[in-house]
C-alpha cells in the first residue's frame, strides 16, 4: 500500500507499507499472511469478489493489539502516520480530527476491499499530464488525488478522503474557459482584491449558465441550432511558453506548507466542494487554480481563505491506463457512486 508523505512535506516521495503477502510453491497451495500490527506475519485470507476487486481479511486479529492498549496503539499509529507525536499537535480541532480517523481506520482490522482504479489518458491539449497528486487539506493532512481532463475542464477526484469529503468525489473543478489573470504581488497581497476578481468572474459564470438553460428551454421540440464552440487549442504547449510571474499568497489565507512556489503560469476560475463532518450540507464554491509548473498546481479556497498545494505522485504504477477514454469515465462514475 501506498501512503502519502508525512504532512506537509507534499514534495516528498509516497510512502511504501506492505498489508499482505502471498507465498506461491509448486507442490502446496498459496498461503497469505497479514502484516498489519508489529507482532510479525500471521494468517490472512484474500478473496476475489468480482473482476477488479478483491478483499482481504486477517485471521488472527489479536496480533494488531499492543500490550499497552488502545492508547499504545494510537501513539504508534500517529507516528507512523503522521510522523509525530501527540504533543507536538497544539491545535484542537486537528487532535479531534486525527483521533477520528484512527477510529475510523483501526475499525476494520485490516478487513478491506479494494477496487481497481485506472489512470487518465492523457491527450496533448491538456494543460499538464494527468495523473495522481499529493495535496495539502489544512489538518485533514495530506491526501491524494487525480487530475483529469475532460474537454473545457479539469477535474481533481479524491483518491483518499477525510471526515468531511470522502474519497470518490470531486474536490476541485477547473473551467479551463475563464483564465484569472492575477494582480501585481502587492495587490495580490490584498484578500479582498482576489476574492473581487474570482467573484466577478463566477457571476459570469453562473449567467452563462442560466443563458445556456434559457436556449435549451426556447429550442424543446424544435431541432437546437448548431452553435460553434470556442476552445482552445495546445493549452499544454501554451502553458509552457507562458513566462512565469510572480506569486504569493493573499495575507490571511491559510497554508500548511509555507515553502510554496514564488511564481505561477496560469490561473483559471474553478470550483471547490466543501461539506460538514459525514460529508452533510455539500457544496461548491468558488475559488482559484494556480498552475506553477508541469508537476505542482495550487488552489485558494476563497470561502475557507485556505491554500492547498498539489504535488505529482512520482512513483511508477504498472498497468494501470485506462484501457479506452469511455473505461476512465466508467471508473469515475462507480468511485463517486460508492460515496455519494
Amino acid at each position: 500500500m501506498y501512503l502519502p508523505p508525512h504532512d506537509p512535506h507534499v514534495d516528498d516521495p509516497m510512502r511504501f507499507k506492505p498489508l499482505f503477502r502471498i507465498h506461491l510453491t509448486e507442490r502446496k497451495s498459496p498461503t497469505v499472511e497479514c502484516m498489519y500490527g508489529h507482532r510479525g506475519p500471521h494468517n490472512g485470507h484474500i478473496q476475489i469478489v468480482k473482476k477488479d476487486e478483491f478483499s482481504t481479511k486477517c485471521n488472527q486479529t489479536d496480533h494488531h493489539r499492543m500490550s499497552g492498549g488502545r492508547q499504545e496503539e494510537f501513539r504508534t499509529w500517529l507516528r507512523e502516520e503522521w510522523g509525530r507525536t501527540l504533543e507536538d499537535i497544539f491545535h484542537e480541532h486537528m487532535q479531534e480530527l486525527i483521533l477520528m480517523k484512527f477510529i475510523y481506520t483501526s475499525q476494520y482490522d485490516n478487513c478491506l476491499t479494494y477496487r481497481r482504479i485506472y489512470l487518465p489518458p492523457s491527450h496533448p491539449d491538456d494543460l499538464i499530464r494527468p495523473g495522481l497528486f499529493k495535496g495539502t487539506y489544512g489538518s485533514h493532512g495530506l491526501e491524494i488525488v487525480m487530475l483529469s481532463f475532460h474537454g473545457k475542464h479539469a477535474r481533481a477526484t479524491k483518491i483518499t478522503g477525510d471526515p468531511n469529503i470522502p474519497a470518490g468525489q470531486q474536490t476541485v473543478e477547473i473551467d479551463l474557459m475563464h483564465r484569472i489573470q492575477l494582480p501585481n504581488v502587492e495587490n495580490l497581497c490584498n484578500f479582498n482584491e482576489l476574492s473581487r476578481i474570482v467573484l466577478e468572474v463566477h457571476e459570469q459564470v453562473r449567467q452563462e449558465q442560466q443563458q445556456q438553460e434559457d436556449r435549451i428551454e426556447d429550442s424543446e421540440g424544435a431541432r437546437p441550432p448548431t452553435e460553434k464552440v470556442w476552445e482552445p487549442r495546445d493549452r499544454g504547449a501554451a502553458a509552457l511558453k507562458e513566462q512565469p510571474v510572480q506569486f504569493v499568497l493573499p495575507v490571511g489565507v491559510t497554508s500548511r506548507n509555507e515553502d510554496y512556489p514564488r511564481t505561477c503560469r496560469m490561473c483559471f476560475y474553478g470550483t471547490g466542494l466543501i461539506a460538514d463532518h459525514g460529508f452533510t450540507s455539500p457544496e461548491r464554491t468558488p475559488g482559484v487554480f494556480i498552475l506553477f509548473d508541469e508537476d505542482r498546481f495550487g488552489f485558494i479556497w476563497l470561502e475557507l481563505k485556505s491554500f492547498s498545494l498539489y504535488s505529482r505522485v512520482q512513483a511508477t504504477f504498472r498497468n494501470a491506463d485506462a484501457p479506452s477514454p469511455q473505461a476512465f469515465e466508467e471508473m469515475l462514475k462507480n468511485i463517486q457512486s460508492l460515496t455519494s
